[in-house]
């Protein structure tokens, strides 16, 4: 029987999820790649999910301003045989695991959430918490 339910993540695929994502940063900081949809672009690594037995991660990644996603996800797939070369020796890990490239959706569904709240006249960040007046007293 597993420990996990569900979606929940172990400990240990969360602590292997953050020691990818903090080796794939690092790499795209360098700016080393060398496809032509990758040069210049500035990528973020939202989250990396990796499967109960360590074998697969998912990488969810959006460049900066979130323009030609598909393109950036596209390049990265064909770069992930380098990608896992340069983690194999950023991270010690018996296997390197296969990288899956996604797009992360996260941060236009944030805005998305913004707009539907600015729609309805209530502000974002005071919708749960009554606003107080200290009078002094």
């Amino acid at each position: 029987m597993s420990k996990s339910r569900g979606n929940a993540q172990s400990q240990r695929q969360l602590r292997v999820g953050e020691a990818l994502r903090h080796a794939l940063a690092e790499i795209f900081a360098k700016q080393e790649l060398r496809d032509p949809d990758l040069v210049d672009v500035p990528i973020t690594v939202g989250e990396v999910r990796c499967t109960p037995d360590l074998r697969t991660a998912r990488v969810y990644v959006t460049p900066l301003g979130g323009a030609a996603a598909d393109d950036v996800v596209a390049a990265l797939r064909r770069a992930t045989p380098y990608l896992r070369g340069q983690i194999g020796r950023a991270v010690h890990l018996k296997y390197v695991p296969d990288l899956l490239f996604e797009r992360d959706d996260t941060f236009a569904y944030a805005e998305r959430i913004d707009a539907l709240l600015r729609q309805t006249g209530q502000p974002a960040e005071s919708a749960d918490s009554p606003e107080t007046e200290d009078d002094g007293t």
